[in-house]
């Protein structure tokens, strides 16, 4: 025997929105954003100086290895036996916008507890390309970094080790 389903019944709205909360919620939020934006920007400027151009190895292949760390580490960088956790893509960015783009990564890298990243910076008329290294190198975080095997972008990546 089959059943018949009943018509469908209206319900009574009787809820009542308060519009000044979400005015209020507004300004809330847009200060709150506001003031990570100005985080972001005083770590930019902490981590990433244009100034300042660390020693790095000017022969083959980028490379950067902080004191503290054992060598070992950028030989397995450059033969690839760390998979990187999360891929960096900066094609086409400003260099304002890849710093950006580097402390979000490293604040995922740490939430995430990733050790592992690849950065994509391409070649075009190498201004990313020159810049990048030298930034990773005056991060706290960054233990080495190594040009990326083939597999993972070559000449066009890089390959960090994050503490």
């Amino acid at each position: 025997m089959k059943r018949r389903l009943a018509a469908p019944k209206k319900l009574k709205q009787d809820k009542i929105m308060h519009h000044y909360h979400q005015k209020n919620h507004q300004r809330v939020t847009s200060v709150k954003f506001s003031q990570k934006r100005e985080q972001k920007q005083r770590e930019i400027s902490c981590y990433f100086s244009d100034d300042f151009h660390p020693q790095l190895n000017s022969e083959g292949p980028i490379r950067y290895i902080r004191q503290d760390v054992e060598t070992i580490e950028i030989r397995k960088l450059r033969r690839g036996d760390y998979l990187p956790d999360i891929f960096l893509d900066l094609h086409g960015f400003t260099q304002r916008q890849a710093k950006q783009q580097l402390v979000e990564m490293f604040a995922v890298c740490k939430s995430e507890h990733i050790y592992c990243a690849s950065i994509m910076h391409g070649h075009g008329r190498d201004i990313l390309k020159k810049q990048i290294p030298l930034w990773l190198a005056q991060h706290p975080d960054v233990l080495a970094f190594h040009q990326a095997p083939k597999k993972w972008g070559g000449a066009a990546a890089l390959l960090v080790l994050i503490e």
